[in-house]
């Protein structure tokens, strides 16, 4: 019985085989069966016959009692008595080709067979009890003393880093063959070819993809600078792949292949209310620059500049971008406004910091920092005496290496204005909480626990709000949150709609905020007027208590 989802193949009585089909296999594009009379008979899906192998002239040759096609179904094997017969599908062809057979003295009738999931290996049964296992390939190689290949099929490979033990299943989701396997990009990353496919696939991570890409005689150049993305440039034309998925994310045409000259970001950042974020800007000529959206495909600006520019890069939520020209001018860019802003001259050095939206720069005899770039009129200036060579950011520190001469000075920055900036301005208040409460309370953190909380009240983040005003020692007021809090967490879980949303915590949070006619508004919507007048006993307002009385 076929069901393939509307392709309207045969479904009943496929076909009738002459003896019993003790051993039956679904292998690539037919079927095997082998039974008692000594021959293996491939099938088409319409019943045809394909392809007939004849052992009953072999003396030697038992009755097959058992057959299993390999997780790819490119190969097939047979189980008699005493041997094993292992068939390839030679997709080229289009038929079986029978490989040598495995004899094994003593064994018996083998009664059951089962492969390994990713095909390196196949499990024999027998009728006296014994269960072998055997390594299966069509070859194996060592690539530069460092990674083992297994070919377990033609459309499979097993990579195998030798030095940390860790494996990687590539294989062709169209059954194509592999014709050969790269390992590029500082040993991480993986490029093979197919006939019609490519395959890319991150062993860090252990992500593949494998798109549609003609045979160009292998000319590409691959860019592994991005962690998310692999930049392909193929005769004047840049093609993007991003790990883990099967189809193109975007190509634009694109004469520079400097990395430097490309910036593609790809959900680097979560954002608050956006959920896919992937964006690219590259250089259409030597004084434009192109931003698309890769996600909608559409373009989001042009930047045109009257010299040559020789670097560019996305902020890490796409909406900010800087580039310097061969004058070594420093300009930003916001993508959103379209508004351009000449930053520094004689800028020797400049890099976003990771993880935030700071930007770090050099001019001349003076180390530029921007906290905050939504307003590039505040940058706070360093002198220094040497050379900006990198920027690194780990275990809560940021810091600007600087050569001066012989010797290697580090500058550190501010971390709080980095990573609370950063959070606040993604509206991420959870990680804004997370690293204040890493941080002795001070009068400077003291304002940021309030800015945080009138942020979190204003975006509805109760729970987030209540965590500030405990911090700022406000006993009170959290007493009110943790009630509210309550009332919604116990709505959600009766009727799983947002509690947030239920008339008693708005009209609380409106409370809190000193409005009371809204307060109010939001019980009589609901016709709770005795709540409403108990909430103006309880505030003493005795007068707005006695006028909702009188007018209900």
């Amino acid at each position: 019985f076929f069901d393939d989802e509307g392709s309207r193949d045969s479904q009943g009585k496929l076909l009738t085989h002459p003896c019993p089909p003790y051993a039956l296999a679904w292998g690539a594009s037919s079927i095997m069966v082998g039974g008692c009379d000594k021959k293996i008979v491939a099938y088409g899906k319409k019943g045809q016959v394909l392809q007939n192998f004849d052992y009953s002239r072999d003396p030697s040759e038992k009755e097959f009692m058992v057959a299993v096609s390999s997780p790819s179904g490119q190969s097939v094997v047979f189980g008699s008595f005493d041997r094993l017969r292992v068939f390839n599908w030679a997709p080229r062809r289009g038929a079986w080709d029978e490989a040598e057979p495995k004899e094994i003295p003593n064994l018996y009738t083998i009664t059951s067979l089962a492969w390994k999931r990713d095909g390196s290996q196949l499990c024999a049964g027998t009728l006296c009890g014994g269960v072998e296992l055997f390594n299966y390939c069509l070859r194996r190689t060592i690539y530069r003393n460092m990674f083992e290949m297994t070919y377990v099929g033609l459309s499979q490979v097993i990579v195998k880093n030798l030095s940390t033990g860790t494996r990687m299943v590539l294989k062709s989701f169209y059954g194509y063959e592999i014709e050969e396997v790269k390992i590029m990009g500082k040993d991480r990353y993986l490029v093979a070819h197919t006939s019609d496919t490519l395959l890319l696939g991150d062993l860090l991570i252990n992500k593949l993809s494998e798109v549609p890409w003609p045979s160009s005689g292998g000319n590409e150049k691959f860019f592994f600078e991005n962690e998310t993305v692999c930049l392909i440039f193929n005769a004047g034309e840049l093609t993007l792949v991003e790990y883990g998925h099967n189809e193109i994310l975007g190509s634009v045409r694109t004469e520079f292949m400097n990395p430097h000259l490309i910036s593609a970001r790809l959900n680097e950042r979560k954002q608050r209310g956006v959920d896919d974020n992937k964006k690219l800007a590259y250089l259409v000529d030597m004084k434009t620059i192109a931003i698309v959206d890769l996600v909608g495909g559409y373009s989001l600006g042009t930047v045109s500049h009257d010299s040559k520019i020789d670097w560019l890069e996305l902020n890490e939520t796409g909406r900010k971008l800087l580039f310097r020209d061969k004058k070594l001018r420093l300009h930003l860019y916001d993508i959103k406004s379209g508004v351009r802003t000449t930053l520094q001259s004689f800028c020797s050095y400049v890099q976003w910091v990771p993880g935030s939206d700071v930007v770090v720069a050099q001019n001349r005899g003076n180390l530029c920092v921007w906290y905050s770039i939504d307003s590039p009129e505040s940058v706070s200036i360093f002198n220094i005496k040497g050379d900006i060579v990198d920027l690194e950011r780990a275990d809560g520190r940021t810091e600007v290496i600087v050569s001066e001469g012989v010797n290697t000075v580090m500058y550190t920055l501010d971390e709080g204005l980095i990573e609370f900036g950063t959070a606040i301005d993604d509206g991420t208040y959870d990680r804004a909480v997370a690293f204040l409460e890493t941080l002795e309370m001070t009068s400077e953190n003291e304002a940021m626990w309030q800015k945080l909380s009138k942020l979190a009240l204003e975006a509805g983040q109760l729970h987030i709000a209540e965590r500030c005003f405990a911090a700022l020692g406000d006993v009170s007021t959290v007493r009110f949150f943790r009630q509210t809090n309550e009332i919604a967490d116990k709505v959600s879980q009766e009727t799983g709609e947002d509690g947030m949303a239920f008339y008693k915590v708005q009209a609380r949070v409106a409370l809190l905020d000193k409005n009371f006619p809204l307060a109010e508004k939001h019980y009589l919507t609901q016709n709770c007027i005795d709540e409403a007048i108990e909430m103006y006993q309880e505030l003493h307002m005795w007068d707005d208590c006695i006028a909702l009385a009188e007018a209900k």
